[in-house]
């Protein structure tokens, strides 16, 4: 008996960019609404806080960070695998995926839970946290960390989903989280003061909620593959496919952070204007940067279904039409917001010096953003092929090392704002040729020569 009540969707069948559009659409409104709840956080404490508690708040944000980008490359890997037998319509190979990401979610959530509660004090101390907020931050931390099994089980349930071509759910499921966020802020900071203490309760309420519902609807899947709490065993040979795709995605979201903290740095060394400029120039680089990662992660699902059935022609040409409406997309938003920039910049600050430079550093980079396209769906397809360790590799070298160099000659010649932004379509461009490169020598998009892993 079928009790599925949860829709999939086979990407290998269809009009290509209607499924593409179809798909990628909810994962930008996915992103949006996650970037709106975050902001909520932000004004909720800077409102109602006050300047200690914000900074108690962020004062470990490295950390969780670099933590929840591990786990959500990891949940690349588990969407990888899952799409790939899904595609090719392997349910007991789904099956074992779906089950081994289970097990893997409950022991890596509770492991991270455990060790972060118990050592979230030597944590901010390795990170210079000052004494005046330590308390604050202590307190943040502990309840934060309660709330990591629940965003590890919500990243990869929703991964999953992804997989089998449904992008849609995992977009309610957000915006649950997203309402759920604004109204805990309000009753336990704003109703119960209960100061850092009701942000971190807001987070884990607003995390536990979506992850409670995402799992419930791995359980009601189709039979042969859906997801039953009974039976959550982790499949040794599942175990290393997965850490063979995952890992190496998670290793380079933590590695590009860092180095963004490198650049960051060196931001900070430039007067105030422009450390407030980059700021708001971030805030406003969303608009164009999360429709890039939907398509991005468009064409990883598309290519893994595809790659899976053996229709290595198909999984190109999607691979196409995710370059060909990226790069319109993202044109569009990015010359609307050069026309507007007095205006986009203003929601962000009244400053006009820093309105001013806002506008210099966008004119540098925006009429190159088209190139990151490139750059995301190459990247993310040949993740979908299978192989994720070549991406990583080119990323870390590009978006790390030559960025790094790059920072470095630019502080010399032109230690400006506008100096530093060169640093960014630069490196874009270096990194899509590599992917390019690689993607040309070693065929990964045909099938004549597929990537193995484990049986």
């Amino acid at each position: 008996m079928n009790r599925s009540r949860v829709r999939t969707v086979n990407l290998t069948e269809g009009v290509i960019w209607k499924q593409v559009l179809l798909f990628a659409a909810p994962l930008f409104a996915a992103s949006l609404i996650q970037q709106l709840y975050n902001t909520v956080d932000l004004m909720f404490v800077g409102h109602f806080l006050g300047t200690n508690a914000a900074a108690a708040v962020g004062a470990g944000s490295l950390l969780t960070t670099l933590l929840i980008g591990f786990f959500t490359g990891l949940s690349v890997g588990i969407g990888v695998l899952s799409a790939r037998a899904f595609g090719a319509g392997d349910h007991k190979d789904l099956r074992q995926t779906i089950h081994t990401a289970a097990g893997v979610a409950v022991i890596g959530g509770l492991l991270l839970m455990v060790i972060g509660v118990a050592f979230a004090p030597v944590f901010l101390r390795w990170l210079n946290t000052p004494e005046s907020i330590l308390k604050l931050g202590i307190v943040y931390m502990r309840i934060y960390f309660v709330s990591i099994p629940s965003s590890i089980c919500y990243n990869i349930s929703s991964g999953i989903l992804r997989a089998t071509g449904n992008s849609r759910s995992p977009m309610l499921f957000q915006l649950v989280g997203g309402i759920t966020n604004v109204f805990a802020n309000w009753v336990l900071i704003v109703l119960i003061p209960l100061g850092v203490a009701g942000v971190a309760l807001a987070t884990l309420f607003s995390s536990t909620i979506p992850a409670v519902i995402c799992v419930r609807a791995l359980t009601r899947l189709p039979d042969e593959y859906r997801l039953e709490i009974r039976k959550i065993r982790i499949t040794p040979s599942k175990l290393k496919s997965i850490f063979l795709i995952g890992i190496p995605n998670g290793i380079q979201a933590m590695v590009i952070t860092l180095s963004n903290l490198i650049v960051q740095a060196n931001i900070n060394s430039l007067d105030v204007t422009s450390i407030a400029a980059f700021t708001c120039y971030f805030k406003l680089e969303n608009f164009v940067y999360l429709p890039i990662m939907a398509f991005g992660q468009a064409a990883t699902t598309f290519v893994a279904q595809n790659m899976g059935r053996g229709f290595d022609r198909r999984a190109r040409k999607g691979m196409g039409v995710c370059l060909i409406i990226g790069v319109i997309v993202t044109v569009c938003i990015s010359t609307v917001l050069l026309l507007i920039h007095d205006t986009a910049f203003s929601l962000f600050s009244e400053d006009s010096a820093v309105i001013a430079l806002g506008t210099r550093i966008i004119r540098v980079t925006f009429p190159l953003y088209f190139i990151y396209v490139f750059l995301e769906v190459f990247s993310s397809s040949i993740r979908g092929t299978g192989r994720s360790l070549p991406p990583m590799i080119i990323a870390v070298c590009n978006m790390c090392g030559v960025r790094l160099i790059a920072l470095a000659v630019m502080m010399h010649l032109n230690p400006t704002a506008p100096g530093v932004a060169v640093i960014y379509p630069v490196t874009w461009t270096t990194t899509t040729l590599c992917q390019l490169g690689y993607m040309l020598v070693s065929r990964c998009m045909y099938l004549k020569q597929p990537e193995r892993l484990p049986d």
